[in-house]
């Protein structure tokens, strides 16, 4: 069976061939290792074992990428540091073609971008077993259990229009004054099938209605500019990725989406099939580490790039050590 994902564009199998034929266009830096520690203190040695490591080119999923590059280096493997990869396209067609061996990756992208669903699955748990099961089927990839962490789309708005409106979930969107039902969005939201449209026809305020949220109460931003523009009130309500730094860093609050419209986007370290059978201890050496990523220790990590200027190797390299995952060698 082919390990090329049907859901993935022409366009990007092409940007494969080339990285293929060129190198991987990475910016991967320095790497940092120390000795296991703690829970993974007895974990098998992976001496000997050779492994590459990739990530996409933003903050989060390049910070998860020095964790495993520090962790293996760590445990004694010889880590190629691919991380850095810009596209999720080209990321995982080189994941795909066997370019690099593990990375992070979202259930939630993983069912609806590269298994090509339209829908996605209620549950945490069902989310991930659906694309467990199917990547590993059809593509010889295999979904380690996953964090807590759910990196979905949310609506923040300013802690101080949460007192004044008294909200803090979606279902109470059409207690709000329509002329209050201002959204700032990205373009592409407004257009994908888990986008803007649905989940406002969800909560009972449909988009171009005059009685829900009037075309006109839209304003597009670059996906950076959401943030801000929202924290001084350029609109209501910001779409956001739920685990951004900038979320604490400008004091906004994410509504609860209480009636589960947006899909579950939990991360996994996903490792070639036949390499982690060989290498068993792949698993043991992640799963305490996985356990510990929570929301808010990325949102935290995050607002360490984003907002403090750090580096992403060094922001991982200390909370591994701070949690007793590495020490010193």
């Amino acid at each position: 069976m082919t390990r090329l994902s049907r859901s993935i564009p022409a366009t990007a199998v092409m940007l494969a061939l080339l990285l293929s034929s060129c190198g991987l266009g990475t910016a991967a830096g320095p790497v940092r290792s120390g000795e296991l520690a703690g829970p993974v203190s007895d974990v098998e040695s992976l001496e000997g074992l050779e492994i590459s490591i990739g990530s996409k080119n933003f903050t989060e999923n390049i910070i998860l990428g020095k964790m495993a590059v520090t962790l293996l280096s760590s445990a004694g493997a010889e880590v190629i540091d691919l991380t850095n990869i810009p596209g999720s396209a080209a990321a995982r067609q080189a994941h795909l073609d066997g370019q690099i061996d593990a990375m992070w990756e979202y259930t939630g992208t993983g069912w609806i971008t590269y298994l090509g669903h339209d829908k996605p699955i209620p549950g945490e748990q069902e989310q991930y077993v659906a694309v467990r099961d199917e990547d590993l089927d059809l593509n010889d990839l295999a979904w380690l259990p996953p964090a807590p962490m759910n990196n979905t789309y949310g609506f923040a708005i300013t802690q101080e229009t949460s007192d004044r409106l008294g909200i803090t979930k979606l279902s109470e969107l059409p207690q709000v004054p329509v002329e209050e039902r201002t959204f700032c969005v990205e373009s592409e939201f407004t257009n994908r099938p888990d986008g803007l449209p649905g989940m406002l026809t969800t909560y009972e305020v449909p988009l171009g209605d005059p009685n829900g949220v009037p075309e006109s109460n839209l304003k597009t931003y670059q996906t950076g500019a959401i943030y801000s523009a929202t924290a001084k009130g350029e609109c209501t309500f910001g779409e956001v990725f739920t685990t951004d730094g900038r979320i604490k860093a400008l004091d906004l609050t994410v509504l609860e989406d209480d009636r589960e419209y947006f899909p579950k986007y939990n991360v996994s370290l996903v490792v070639d099939d036949a390499l982690l059978e060989d290498n068993p201890a792949i698993a043991d050496l992640f799963g305490p580490v996985t356990e510990k990523l929570t929301d808010e220790v990325m949102l935290e990590l995050n607002a360490e790039v984003d907002v403090e200027g750090r580096e992403p190797v060094d922001v991982a390299y200390e909370w591994l050590e701070a949690e007793g995952f590495i020490k010193a060698s």
